[in-house]
Order: C-alpha cells, then sequence, then structure tokens
C-alpha cells in the first residue's frame, strides 16, 4: 500500500504544470487510534482534530512530505527578501498537495474506502494562529521527523517543502512511531534563529504574530500570485535537504 501511494504522489508531481521540481517525496502512516493525536491537543492546538473526528470510521491516517528541489532552496537562501522561486513553491505546492488528496480519496475510493481530508493551508484561525488540523504536527506522529528550533518538522528529506495528509477507512500497517519530539541538532545550531529577518524566532521563544504580520507583508509583495504568505529563511539552513547530525 506503500508503494501504491507514493506511486500516485510520484505521478502527480510528475504530470504537474507547475515550475517547482521536487525531490523524492516521503510517506507515512499511522493508526487513528494513537494517542499521541490526543496529545496534539496539548502541544500544538486545544482544538486540535481527531482523526475520528475528522472520519468517524478511521482507521489509519496518511501523511507526505513533497521536499523542494535544491535549487529552489539556494535561491531563497541567497536572496536579500524572500525569492521569487520560494513564493512560487509554495503556491504551486499548496495546489499539488490538494490534487494528491483528491487523487488519493478517488483511488481510495475505488477500493470501497472513504477518506478525508484538510486544506494544506490557510486552515486556521487568524487570531489564535492555530490550526484545526496541523499537517506538520500530524507528520510527526506519523514517524516522518522530529521539530526543529524553528518549529518546523526535520524529516529525512530535510525541513524545506511542505506536508499534506489524510485520514482513511481503510487500515494500513503503521510505520515507525516518532523516537524524539525535538531534533538533537538543535542543541548545537543556530541557524535559524540567525536568518530569522525579523527576529521573530529566539533561542526561547517564537513570535507567531510578528511572524505571520511579516508573511502578509511577503504576500503583497508578490500580489500578483495567490496567497503566498511564506518565507522560509528558517527552513534554509543545515535542515533544509536533510537531517542533519
Amino acid at each position: 500500500m506503500e508503494k501504491l501511494i507514493t506511486d500516485i504522489i510520484n505521478d502527480k508531481i510528475r504530470t504537474s504544470n507547475g515550475r517547482t521540481r521536487y525531490r523524492s517525496p516521503l510517506v507515512g502512516f499511522a493508526s487513528a487510534n494513537d494517542p499521541l493525536f490526543a496529545r496534539l491537543r496539548e502541544v500544538a492546538n486545544p482544538d486540535h482534530l481527531l482523526p475520528r473526528e475528522m472520519l468517524p470510521e478511521a482507521q489509519t491516517v496518511i501523511a507526505f512530505f513533497l521536499p523542494f528541489d535544491n535549487d529552489v532552496i539556494k535561491l531563497n537562501r541567497k536572496d536579500p527578501y524572500v525569492s521569487r522561486e520560494w513564493a512560487v513553491a509554495y503556491v504551486e505546492t499548496n495546489q499539488l498537495i490538494k490534487d494528491i488528496c483528491l487523487e488519493l480519496a478517488q483511488q481510495l475510493g475505488k477500493m470501497g474506502s472513504r477518506a478525508a481530508y484538510e486544506m494544506p493551508t490557510h486552515n486556521f484561525d487568524s487570531e489564535r494562529l492555530l490550526s484545526g488540523w496541523s499537517h506538520k504536527h500530524v507528520a510527526y506522529v506519523c514517524g516522518l521527523g522530529s521539530f526543529g528550533h524553528n518549529t518546523m518538522l526535520i524529516t529525512a528529506q530535510g525541513c524545506a517543502g511542505r506536508f499534506g495528509s489524510l485520514v482513511t477507512d481503510k487500515y494500513i500497517e503503521p510505520g515507525t512511531s516518532p523516537e524524539t519530539l525535538y531534533h538533537p541538532f538543535c542543541e548545537k545550531c543556530d541557524y535559524c534563529v540567525k536568518a530569522c529577518p525579523i527576529s521573530a524566532l529566539s533561542e526561547s521563544r517564537f513570535d507567531k504574530a510578528t511572524c505571520y504580520q511579516y508573511l502578509l507583508e511577503v504576500d503583497k509583495f508578490f500580489d500578483d500570485l495567490p496567497v503566498s504568505d511564506a518565507c522560509g529563511k528558517c527552513a534554509n539552513g543545515p535542515c533544509a535537504f536533510k537531517s542533519p547530525g
């Protein structure tokens, strides 16, 4: 089943009409009954949905990561502002994630199974800045990585990319459980703190409101694109391409 899902994701990447290129995607699975989903209400959002609130008959949660091509990362790293390539990658990948989730839901439907999913972004409370279904936290439960100081999930393919996820009533064998919540390499690296253009990220805290206001400014700057509230500077360090250490 993992191969089928990975093949579907790769096929949607190959046939997409966007300019953005990607490295090999990652896929992870977790039981809808995994107690870590309930813990997301402690660490992510008190109102975070449980899998069976998404789909009452849920058996499995599927998460996937689409890592950006190296050039997308390098161009954003060099740009004094936010590179256009990064903004375009954000927009195109959000659409690609929608397309992948729709295709996976349709293919599961052909097998007699149901699926449910949330949009890849902008499914959050703009006042509290909390998501009702956090794809990166769900990906953590599915064993795809651990969190960095930049609040990103650092996977085997790094953190420079986008996550998607969906819930299905089809049973799929769960993958490896997450080993650690926080990535140990971050104890000796402060790249993301220094890279933040507005000092929203410090050694001890992350100022979500300041970050979000800056992202809205970026969106206005790229006013010819669909919503492009993305920066990515904190995701362009040693953990951008792979899990460091």
